[in-house]
């Protein structure tokens, strides 16, 4: 993102701009290396924007050298299939030059090997949430050269009151413009797709509001099941895993007022905002709901029931679907329901968030056939849009019949890791997490999880391969 423009505005010290030059990777045996973040950091370099970076590893699994760049030649394979001559010779030297060592995070051992690396140095903290407070714990204030750069995976603390710790940890080791709370499923693309919708376009800001809008569901139903998550999952579920990590951001991208620059600042002030503003109504009927997965089918895969599977504590009471209805209390939103819902081994794969506008105020008698409100569909993954209307039906001119305008939103050439990687290694925090947000992230669904724990709220069952229990209305594609 260029922001020379908006220097006016600019609050992110000049050190924060300055290009890392040493990317370490703290976890680097592990799953979220292998698999996403080499693969990410490949297409980056591929396309010519991580010039002169050098890559190093760092775990507790006892590699060599030469180990590590066998692990970075598999995930760099793709990418090299299609790089130019430029681009194989940029991917060849981060390989050649990339370096692994055997170090105990939680250990004094982290900032002596910081200090003997070219800066600015990004930490990437390719670990569980747990380890990672170690790892932060285990560095002193004056342990990390300037411009140090801390990338954090979410979730970020396991409540508000620890991820409030976690912020104070960090703000005594860098700036809070040098911390990057990796949220990889607000990559580039998908977030100013949604501004530059709600932003650039008059026919929807004027109605973006209750006085039109009759509800907003943002929808993750995952046709995955557990895959050998058991460790993480069955300590987290579905609530935290997704709803309080990713899906409040996305609600508050949409809910956002405009704000008057796409400055860090400016964003995520705005982001801020709305997530001060929200609550979950306890009293409401239906205000949570959550359930667990039993034996079914997929596809041709048979999944086992999920208190069955391997490494799950049945007795956690672990929810795999979760839907949760938000409050905005604010002018724009106030009445409007916000419903946020996720889940794994559904049938239906939906990625999507759903737009419901009110009814129109009179439809002159004499019409007949389908009177639908109007939908607007934000996919995820790929980034789509349809727009749902109801039109004139064929033959008969006084029926109404459904009609979709449907566009394919663009995409970056990045990965989602990419492009979380390419705003960690320019000193771009604006698609990161800011701190306070992180914080009411938790806020918002802590009085969910204590309703939950004190078994106020039951825990439904619905098959492996269905659309969820049968009782939600939006397992039938309602409120």
């Amino acid at each position: 993102m260029d922001t020379s423009s908006l220097a006016e505005h600019d609050t992110i010290p000049a050190d924060a701009d300055t290009r890392v030059k040493t990317l370490l990777i703290l976890g680097a045996s592990g799953d979220l290396t292998g698999r996403l973040l080499l693969p990410g950091l490949a297409r980056l370099i591929r396309l010519g924007r991580a010039d002169g970076l050098k890559l190093v590893g760092a775990g507790s699994d006892d590699l060599t050298d030469e180990q590590w760049r066998e692990r970075i030649d598999g995930a760099f394979a793709g990418s090299l299939d299609k790089a130019d001559d430029a681009g194989r010779a940029s991917l060849q030297q981060v390989r050649d030059t990339s370096a692994y060592h055997l170090i105990d995070v939680t250990q004094d051992g982290l900032g002596d090997l910081v200090q003997t690396l070219e800066g600015p140095v990004a930490l990437y903290f390719a670990l569980p949430p747990a380890i990672s407070q170690k790892a932060c714990s285990a560095l002193g204030p004056d342990s990390l050269p300037k411009s140090t750069r801390l990338v954090m995976e979410k979730p970020f603390g396991t409540d508000q009151a620890s991820a409030h710790k976690l912020n104070e940890k960090l703000a005594k080791l860098v700036p809070e413009q040098n911390i990057h709370r990796v949220d990889h499923f607000l990559g580039k693309a998908t977030v100013f797709n949604i501004l530059g919708l709600r932003f650039a376009n008059r026919i929807l800001e004027p109605v973006w509001n209750n006085l039109h809008i009759e509800k907003v569901e943002v929808i993750f139903d995952e046709d995955l099941a557990l895959e050998n998550r058991a460790r993480y999952y069955d300590g987290a579920g579905a609530l935290r895993d997704m709803i309080q990590s990713h899906l409040l951001h996305v609600m508050a991208l949409l809910a956002l007022n405009a704000p008057s620059t796409l400055h860090e600042r400016d964003l995520r002030d705005h982001i801020g905002s709305i997530l001060r503003a929200s609550s979950v109504d306890l009293d409401s009927p239906g205000s949570s709901r959550r359930a667990r997965y039993t034996a079914g089918s997929i596809g041709n895969r048979q999944i086992p029931d999920y208190a069955a599977e391997p490494g799950v504590d049945p007795s956690k009471g672990t929810e795999t679907l979760a839907e949760v209805t938000v409050s905005i209390n604010n002018e724009r939103w106030s009445g409007v329901p916000f419903v946020l819902r996720s889940g794994k081994a559904l049938g239906i794969k939906r990625k999507e968030a759903v737009i419901t506008f009110r009814p129109v105020s009179h439809l002159p008698v004499g019409f007949t056939g389908q009177d639908a409100p109007t939908k607007l569909r934000i996919g995820f993954g790929p980034d789509t849009l349809q727009l749902e209307l109801d039109v004139n039906g064929p033959g008969d001119i006084f029926s109404l019949d459904r009609a979709t305008l449907s566009a394919d939103l663009n995409e970056t050439d990045l990965l989602p890791y990419g492009e979380v990687l390419d705003g960690v290694l320019a000193g771009d925090p604006t698609l990161s997490v800011r701190g306070d947000t992180a914080e009411d992230c938790w806020r918002i669904v802590e009085p969910v999880l204590k309703a939950w724990s004190e078994n106020r709220v039951p825990l439904e069952e619905y098959p492996a391969g269905s659309n969820g229990p049968e009782s939600w209305p939006s397992s039938h594609g309602r409120l």
